[in-house]
């Protein structure tokens, strides 16, 4: 080969040389640059998939406790509702003793009853309904009931006893033809004023 053939051929060569030179420099820039983003991306991920994960242990977090309180609010009341119904059976308890006494106390609180359902009717003919035991209680007190609700309501009146019922204590009185009544027994009494003495129960209990 003549020194001019081997000069063209070596100017070939190194200039071949030099584009793969170039094209592999430019290869290795652009993996280098395509790694560096895709490193960036994959801690960007990273990032994104810890704080989601923060955020759902937070709320997680916090919806537990929000049950946690729920549940203690419920069970506090819970608790406090069946304290204040035991206070309302203790009472019932102890009214149904006295009523089964021979208290004067009690007595005294049968008349004023059957006077109070008497002047809530109207006065009149009447019928008052008790246990067989009261019936005794209230026989010498017929007569001056009658006068009183005479006097406060102006209408002539009479009381009669009538059958007796299972009850407590208290009594039931009612017209002659049983269109009204009033129910003033211990147990119809209690269920009217629980509702209106509940807060004051749980006030006192609780305060």
């Amino acid at each position: 080969m003549s020194s001019g053939t081997e000069k063209i051929v070596s100017s070939i060569m190194s200039d071949a040389q030099f584009k793969a030179d170039s094209i592999l420099e430019k290869a290795e820039k652009e993996s280098t640059s395509i790694l560096g983003e895709g490193e960036k991306i994959a801690i960007i991920e990273k990032e994104k998939i810890l704080e989601d994960g923060k955020k759902q242990s937070t709320m997680r977090y916090q919806q537990i406790i929000s049950e946690a309180k729920m549940n203690s609010r419920r069970m506090e009341l819970e608790a406090r509702e069946e304290i204040i119904e035991k206070s309302f059976k203790k009472a019932e308890e102890k009214l149904a003793e006295i009523a089964s006494s021979t208290s004067e106390e009690y007595k005294v609180s049968l008349k004023n009853i059957i006077t109070e359902a008497a002047l809530e009717i109207g006065g009149g003919d009447l019928i008052i309904l008790l246990k067989q035991e009261d019936v005794a209680k209230i026989k010498d007190s017929i007569s001056s009931m009658e006068n009183e609700v005479k006097e406060k309501t102006g209408t002539e009146t009479k009381l009669e006893i009538g059958d007796n019922i299972n009850t407590i204590g208290g009594a039931i009185v009612k017209t002659i033809n049983g269109d009204i009544e009033v129910n003033n027994t211990i147990e119809a009494r209690m269920l009217r004023f629980k509702k209106s003495l509940r807060s004051e129960v749980a006030h006192v209990l609780f305060k």
